[in-house]
């Protein structure tokens, strides 16, 4: 195994930490044209690039009943099961997100407060290629819709054979959207940011993709389109006592492994007979998988780390800022409070990164790429706007009206000094 690293001192964690570096030659300067595209020619710039890159000839982007209807029936009744049960716990997690609104008295006579409003139109990407995510789709989906978005659009790209995956199409009905488009890559993305002839133009999108995608989203900002989060490639790290199970650790490192070649798993553990025996379980797990070969390109960026104890574990963690963060250690509630920045934390031997990927109710749309030191994943906060509210009474203006007259001409503003004076001069005289 590559990239086996034993008790590193801290001055050189920044080296090794590094994720794998995207190919940004001609990138931006790529999406800048398919945007462009896009936007001069609508539909057409869409169906040429289908053409193109999916080597798909589409006549109607838009998915039709008669799709929707078919896609019901090729999906198993085991996984329609599986997929309901997740919905419900999406749903639970999710519906209880929404906040009560309190109105808060600062002053006497000067209350402020919060409400929340959906955002009126939103765009989800949705992956198809090697692994169509259809649990995407229920988790941007599901909280949109408690939201309460007006107007939700699906885009995907198509099969080879110019349909969309029946569990994407099963998934999408179950949550309400029925806009649902035959398009990917970063011209999707450049369609809802612009609108066209089929596709609305939306206020934010969400939703993972691959680095065009990725780098799409970043330049929809330009045109004042909001997006859920910066996006890379899946990360998992994983931190492991004595205590943990070296079949389990191995698992969910080949779980993220398998996502892409350029995802990343960091596998730390403070217990060397642990550490050896995950290193083989891997390589025997490895062996068995239908996707070997992008795990084991994944593996190859991969680090595989030694360290004194859980707490210097945790403080590597919080230096590398990992998507989702696995803890196969003992007691692992005892270290929630030292944990700064991940994407979703995972608590012992029996709860796999996976479980959050797909049925335990939070969201797997998460910061990547060190972004969970500054970002949270996707929730129902993501699909609403907050608005404060104030109403101040003729006392209230009286008791901070001074305070905001002073603060107003020591700025140099001094017609928001006035809106105050006169005001108040109006309740002297009575009027």
């Amino acid at each position: 195994m590559k990239n086996i690293i034993k008790y590193p001192a801290q001055n050189t964690w920044k080296a090794f930490l590094q994720r794998p570096a995207l190919e940004k030659k001609d990138l931006r300067n790529t999406v800048q044209e398919i945007f462009l595209k896009v936007r001069n020619e609508g539909d057409s710039a869409l169906k040429e690039f289908s053409d193109k890159f999916d080597q798909v000839n589409i006549e109607n982007l838009l998915v039709s009943k008669e799709e929707l209807e078919f896609a019901i029936n090729e999906v198993s009744e085991e996984l329609k099961t599986a997929i309901n049960q997740a919905t419900e716990n999406i749903y639970k997690f999710h519906v209880a997100q929404k906040g009560s609104t309190e109105e808060i008295e600062t002053t006497e006579g000067v209350v402020c407060w919060r409400e929340s409003r959906a955002i009126e139109k939103v765009g989800l990407y949705i992956p198809g290629g090697t692994a169509p995510l259809f649990s995407t789709v229920l988790m941007l989906a599901v909280p949109a819709e408690i939201a309460g978005c007006k107007e939700v659009i699906l885009c995907t790209p198509p099969q080879k054979d110019g349909s969309i995956n029946p569990a994407i199409l099963y998934t999408a009905q179950l949550c309400g959207i029925t806009k649902i488009f035959k398009v990917g890559g970063a011209q999707a993305i450049a369609a809802l940011t612009f609108g066209t002839e089929s596709i609305p133009e939306v206020d934010k999108i969400f939703g993972p993709g691959n680095q065009y995608v990725t780098q799409a989203k970043q330049l929809a900002m330009e045109f004042n389109v909001a997006i859920d989060l910066p996006a890379g490639p899946s990360e998992v790290l994983v931190i492991a006592d004595q205590s943990a199970n070296p079949i389990f650790c191995a698992a969910d490192l080949l779980s993220q492994a398998e996502h892409g070649s350029d995802s990343q798993v960091i596998f730390i553990s403070t217990d060397e007979i642990i550490f050896n025996e995950t290193l083989k379980e891997i390589e025997k797990q490895l062996a068995e998988l239908p996707r070997n070969e992008i795990a084991k390109s994944a593996l190859d960026n991969s680090r595989f780390i030694l360290l004194k104890s859980v707490d210097e574990a945790l403080e590597m963690s919080n230096f590398y800022a990992p998507e989702h963060l696995i803890l196969s250690v003992e007691n692992p509630r005892s270290y929630i409070s030292k944990i700064t920045n991940a994407g979703s934390i995972f608590l012992g031997n029996y709860t796999p990164e996976s479980a959050g990927d797909y049925a335990s109710g939070t969201n797997h749309t998460l910061p990547t790429n060190g972004f969970a030191k500054n970002y949270s994943g996707v929730s129902l906060d993501s699909f609403v706007k907050k608005i404060t509210i104030q109403e101040i009474t003729k006392i209230g203006l009286k008791n901070i009206g001074k305070t905001i007259e002073v603060m107003a001409e020591a700025e140099g503003l001094n017609a928001h000094k006035n809106a105050v004076s006169l005001r108040l001069k109006s309740l002297e005289n009575g009027i």
